[in-house]
């Protein structure tokens, strides 16, 4: 049994909450069953945008990143990801320190 998206994202954002990480909501996808890609602002002009993957041979779930860098073309590179899948999330997290969490238990996996 798996997650919904709405509930993932609430209790991820409550997990950067407990850690002082500002984080929100960009785009509200799906409730049940939309992607989430989760964008990592250090507040510099750069930005990392990290997105669930399936390992097909491990069977692992991981996150990976899908675009990194100047924080336009980051940002073209989700509006790209949205037009092809509107159902998806987008979460934006500033932190200088580059935290996002995304490798801690529960999340990571």
């Amino acid at each position: 049994m798996r997650l919904t998206a709405d509930f993932w994202v609430h209790a991820y954002i409550a997990r950067l909450r407990l850690a002082d990480i500002p984080a929100f909501v960009v785009a509200h996808g799906d409730d049940t069953a939309g992607a989430v890609l989760v964008k990592l602002n250090t507040l510099d002009g750069k930005a990392t945008v990290f997105q669930r993957s399936f390992d097909l041979m491990s069977g692992e779930r991981k996150w990976v990143v899908l675009s990194e860098g100047d924080e336009s073309e980051v940002d073209a590179a989700l509006a790209r990801q949205r037009s092809f899948d509107p159902d998806a999330w987008v979460i934006e997290v500033e932190d200088r320190q580059g935290r996002h969490l995304l490798d801690e238990p529960g999340l990571s996996d």
